[in-house]
């Protein structure tokens, strides 16, 4: 089975796409490989992030990822754009999403959780249709 090649886009790399990364790593690895990364980078992973993945999926961000640049970023069949509420960047790909997400940078740890909680969604809903579109295709190659 092809798996869906992904790209997770924000201007900084330091949070949502870090977190929708590690989210899909974690979650649906199996049918999407998946990057992330940014026109600008930061230091670090925000803090914030870096707990609230531990916390929810026992994922250390700080021991695989760090933030990167666009060009760190293989050929892929999507981007994502997490909602920069500026002009995202973005890069070439036959399918581009801007998912509009509030970045949680600074605020409470309901509001990191509930971005997590809004990604996990959308990286299942985005497996179930490469799960599906994979279905699609056995069908018509018997």
């Amino acid at each position: 089975m092809r798996k869906l090649k992904v790209a997770y886009i924000c201007v900084h790399n330091s949070c949502r796409s870090q977190m929708a990364e590690a989210i899909t790593r974690k979650m649906a690895s199996d049918v999407i490989q998946c990057w992330s990364g940014g026109t600008e980078t930061k230091e670090h992973i925000d803090k914030g992030a870096v707990d609230i993945i531990k916390k929810l999926y026992g994922v250390d961000m700080e021991a695989d990822q760090h933030p990167k640049l666009l060009a760190e970023i293989p050929e892929v069949d999507m981007v994502v754009t997490m909602g920069c509420n500026v002009t995202c960047p973005s890069i070439p790909a036959k399918i581009h999403e801007d998912w509009g997400l509030d970045d949680p940078t600074g605020a409470t740890e309901d509001e990191y959780e509930r971005v997590a909680k809004i990604i996990e969604e959308k990286v299942i809903d985005l497996s179930k249709m490469v799960c599906s579109q994979n279905q699609i295709v056995k069908i018509f190659r018997r």
